[in-house]
């Protein structure tokens, strides 16, 4: 059994095993930090005017790794989280799109924007095959 992490009550290396999760962490959001600075400056309506006008060259102004920029232009959030992405900062491009929170969520599930709207309002996924393999959580 691995040791609990102080502060957290448990080893977040237990959670590694949860099917479809993506454990959110500091290597990870270092990982992405200049990532998370390119999806940051869309804040600005002038960076989401000039990204929208020239992707690509935009892209060239971060130092995004070939495979980040690519999951960027293809809007691949999936791939995005995977390579150290944070929803929180990845939502502002999806904004930047004219896209819902839900809208790029439901693009990860591969269900309609309706389906996932269902989805969520009758109670969210089933839990059956969504838990700890181990069985812990």
């Amino acid at each position: 059994m691995n040791a609990a992490t102080p502060g957290l009550g448990y080893d977040p290396a237990d959670l590694t095993d949860i099917p479809g999760t993506t454990i959110f962490t500091t290597a990870s959001s270092r990982r992405a930090y200049h990532l998370h600075r390119f999806c940051h400056s869309l804040a600005k309506p002038e960076a989401r005017a000039a990204f929208k006008a020239d992707e690509a060259g935009y892209l060239s102004g971060y130092a995004l790794s070939d495979e980040q920029r690519e999951a960027v232009l293809a809007r691949d959030y999936n791939r995005l989280i995977a390579l150290g992405g944070s929803f929180f900062f990845l939502i502002k491009l999806a904004s930047t799109d004219g896209w819902s929170a839900q809208r790029a969520v439901s693009t990860m599930s591969g269900m309609s924007v309706d389906d996932y709207a269902a989805m969520m309002i009758a109670g969210g996924r089933s839990p059956e095959g969504n838990r700890s393999i181990k069985g812990k959580y």
